[in-house]
């Protein structure tokens, strides 16, 4: 094996394409990106009379409440410098957020749900019409989740024609959604290490921690648009 240079006992994962068009979805996706960050930055105008609001939407299912069986223990200085945790812990049921961040401005809209069905997406569309003057174009970034083209889905739609614009990211293609790097802040500021006595608890705090990022909001770019795509 050594003269082989090879490792049969090591296994290393990839994802095959199973998108035919997943070059051309990646680039539109990566289009509208483009197309942000000029407009931001005043390089171009849109020619379309109407203004245009770019969201990246997703979900993020299975938000764990978990709490704890024995309190927590305090630092004691020149003994323990970290906080001391039972290793056991309780379950009380898991959490979906339904979240879209504004691309020009970074402000994040979330609700946090028990299911992420039709309904509930419905209900985060309502909340960004809501948001947006009546006269503007809310485009949509998003992956291809059964509730974004639901029945239920497209009949909300239909009641809303020019109201918004959809650009699906490709299949498996979800890391191309920039609503990703703010479920990771999320994961590793507010959510990390959490404990909670209720899902009722996990949800509060969970948009308390979103509102804490929206008092200083962070624009995410995407900033590689070169990936070899022809």
């Amino acid at each position: 094996l050594d003269d082989h240079d090879i490792k049969p006992h090591k296994i290393r994962y990839y994802l095959e394409k199973r998108d035919p068009e997943f070059d051309r979805k990646m680039q539109e996706v990566l289009m509208v990106y483009r197309d942000v960050a000029l407009y931001t930055e005043g390089a171009v105008h849109d020619a379309r009379p109407n203004p245009i609001h770019t969201v990246s939407v997703d979900e993020k299912p299975g938000v764990q409440a978990i709490g704890l069986t024995a309190p927590d223990l305090p630092p004691v200085p020149g003994k323990a410098a970290a906080v001391g945790r039972d290793y056991a812990y309780v379950r009380h049921g898991t959490v979906s957020i339904l979240a879209g961040i504004d691309l020009h401005s970074g402000h994040i809209f979330a609700n946090v749900e028990e299911r992420h069905r039709s309904v509930e997406f419905i209900a985060l569309l309502k909340q960004l019409d809501e948001h947006y003057p009546p006269q503007a174009i809310i485009r949509v970034v998003l992956d291809n989740h059964s509730a974004h083209l639901s029945k239920e889905t497209m009949a909300y739609l239909s009641t809303r024609p020019g109201r918004f614009e959809y650009v699906h990211t490709p299949k498996h293609g979800s890391w191309l959604n920039l609503i990703e790097c703010a479920f990771s802040k999320m994961a590793r500021t507010f959510l990390r290490h959490i404990r909670v006595q209720s899902k009722d608890e996990l949800k509060t705090r969970i948009l308390k921690g979103i509102a804490e990022i929206n008092a200083a909001p962070v624009v995410f770019r995407w900033n590689k648009f070169d990936l070899g795509v022809t």
